[in-house]
């Protein structure tokens, strides 16, 4: 026995999440344990909309008491769930760091999500455990992504050069915010352990996990902040799940893909349904052409293709060169799981 992997819920399934059980000889992870209501645009009602966002958060619920490692790779609603007791104790937690790449919100849920913790398993209070601010160093993003920052856009690229810069002046009134808050430590309850896996590999048995650093949420400098992606390796297989790199937008994060050259991925998709708006064409092609990439370069059994994408009902149509090269090794989570995705109904 090898990878074995269950899609508890994706989009595609009717509520937004990314939730993956995945196990091998020696643990089971369950990743980005989170379900959020679909946006006012979905193609159903609101009592459809609820009715499967509770089916989302009882089946992440059922998959998490067989879990002993639970992964959130960021602090949306739809990748973690805050707070229930029941879906985290007796766990590992590999959350993503709290205190560095991350924006405001997701600072502000997080300082909730370990404010819970604290609380129901040690009760304390989080202004307890917190250490004084941390002063460190962060060099520039776009050195870790070199193939994007020398790309040709032809025509765009006076305009990309402008929104980098402004990128960059953003970052560094992040990095200001980051070295003044109050720094969340890693926590040991009794019942519940939590790190911050970035950039680190764990070892269980036979099993490894491995987490990359921090990558953008989306294309370079995006507002909605930073997560990362998981990659498990046992007995010669490995699978790779990206969290919302949204398709991926940028080269080099497919590249990354393409040198682990995954047996299995889960993929999230560019946002289809913000097209016109947040997801611009220069950014569809992207996002478009890196998957093929993927698809073409490595030896993939299967892509698991879904998150974002299954939001409108022509996905499909708008990502038609992902699902033709990719023939029967590119499904949906509800295909995967012999369904059909509910948008299309």
């Amino acid at each position: 026995m090898g990878i074995s992997f269950q899609p508890v819920w994706f989009d595609s399934l009717g509520a937004k999440s990314s939730c993956l059980l995945v196990k091998t000889p020696d643990l089971s992870v369950l990743i980005d344990p989170g379900a959020a209501v679909m946006q006012p645009s979905f193609p159903a009602s609101w009592a459809k909309k609820l009715y499967w966002f509770a089916k989302a958060r009882l089946a992440i619920k059922r998959a998490s008491k067989g879990a002993r490692v639970i992964v959130i790779s960021h602090y949306h609603y739809d990748h973690y769930t805050d707070f229930d007791r029941g879906l985290y104790e007796g766990k590992l937690l590999l959350v993503k760091n709290p205190n560095e790449y991350i924006n405001d919100s997701q600072r502000g849920r997080a300082e909730g999500f370990f404010g819970n913790l604290c609380r129901e398993f040690g009760d304390i209070d989080l202004g307890s455990v917190m250490q004084p601010p941390k002063s460190r160093r962060y060099p520039n993003p776009l050195d870790e992504i070199p193939e994007v920052r020398e790309k040709d856009f032809g025509d765009y690229n006076r305009r990309r050069k402008e929104l980098l810069r402004k990128g960059l002046s953003w970052f560094r009134s992040r990095v200001k915010k980051w070295r003044s808050w109050g720094w969340i430590p890693e926590l040991k309850f009794e019942n519940v352990e939590v790190r911050f896996p970035e950039g680190k590999t764990f070892t269980f048995g036979k099993t490894r996990l491995r987490f990359t650093k921090p990558m953008f949420h989306g294309i370079e400098f995006s507002r909605v902040g930073w997560v990362f992606s998981t990659v498990i390796e046992h007995g010669g297989q490995k699978l790779i799940h990206s969290s919302d790199l949204n398709g991926p937008i940028i080269e080099d994060y497919a590249e990354w893909i393409i040198r682990e050259n995954p047996d299995l991925l889960v993929l999230d998709g560019p946002m289809t349904y913000m097209r016109g708006y947040l997801l611009t064409e220069t950014t569809l092609r992207r996002a478009i052409e890196n998957a093929l990439r993927i698809l073409e370069e490595t030896g993939l059994r299967l892509m698991i293709y879904d998150h974002h994408l299954p939001r409108e009902p022509r996905f499909k149509e708008v990502t038609k060169r992902v699902w033709e090269v990719g023939g029967k090794k590119v499904v949906t989570a509800a295909e995967f799981l012999g369904k059909k995705p509910v948008v299309l109904d």
